[in-house]
């Protein structure tokens, strides 16, 4: 099984890093809140199904109880509402994709991983 290999975003000066990054290559932020049992659940379940991802982006794992300031910050540069749990995709500095409780699956984030690298491969 593959294992997320999380980085924390636990302030609001990493926005910054994962905007440049993504320029590189796709970032997910895993918004989480450790007090929610939908949470814990989405968050199990994206871990578990992890593998499905051929190529998986940069994670970074954002504790909304601890962060409260840097999750804010995260909505408002990404223009994006806040919701627990949620995940969003960072793509050329921007929000290309965003789901939260129940729809927070490893099949669709592989699906807009495929459709972004299909249009990387378009414009090249």
């Amino acid at each position: 099984m593959i294992q997320i290999n999380w980085k924390e975003l636990n302030t609001e000066a990493n926005l910054p890093e994962i905007i440049a990054q993504s320029f590189s290559g796709p970032c997910l932020i895993f918004k989480h809140s450790t007090r929610c049992s939908i949470s814990k659940t989405a968050l199990s379940r994206l871990e578990r199904t992890w593998h499905q991802i051929p190529q998986p982006p940069t994670a970074y794992y954002l504790d909304l109880l601890q962060n409260r300031v840097a999750s804010n910050a995260v909505a408002e540069q990404f223009s994006v509402q806040h919701e627990s749990p949620q995940v969003l995709l960072i793509h050329n500095g921007g929000c290309s994709y965003h789901a939260s409780h129940s729809q927070i699956n490893a099949a669709d984030l592989a699906e807009q991983l495929q459709n972004l690298l299909e249009v990387k491969q378009q414009l090249n």
